[in-house]
């Protein structure tokens, strides 16, 4: 069993339910952990996988960051069968002045 950690991958996105969540872009914070088996010819790649985050958060414009984790989960499974285990957390870093606040979720495809 391999691991990929993707930490800190920031960018700016539209996210929210406030009016103005919804007309200006703001910076989220993706922590992700990737547990699959290896195989040389059907590894993960950690830098598509960051390009494939980054660009659908920028695409789908998600309302709830829930919303966000649940088909961001979905579609990573899809494009990589092979995982077995994976976390991904969501930050909204600048929503409140004394907390970085966010979402988490864990899915362990190997007991399903």
């Amino acid at each position: 069993m391999m691991q990929i950690i993707i930490k800190n991958l920031t960018f700016e996105t539209i996210v929210g339910i406030l009016e103005e969540e919804r007309l200006s872009p703001q910076k989220v914070i993706l922590y992700v952990k990737l547990d699959y088996v290896y195989e040389a010819e059907n590894f993960i790649d950690y830098a598509k996988v960051s390009a494939f985050l980054e660009a659908e958060m920028q695409q789908m414009s998600y309302f709830l960051l829930e919303d966000a984790l649940n088909d961001l989960s979905q579609k990573l499974k899809i494009a990589y069968p092979q995982i077995h285990k994976m976390k991904l957390k969501i930050f909204k870093p600048d929503i409140l002045l004394n907390a970085m606040v966010g979402v988490s979720r864990c899915i362990n495809y190997s007991k399903n």
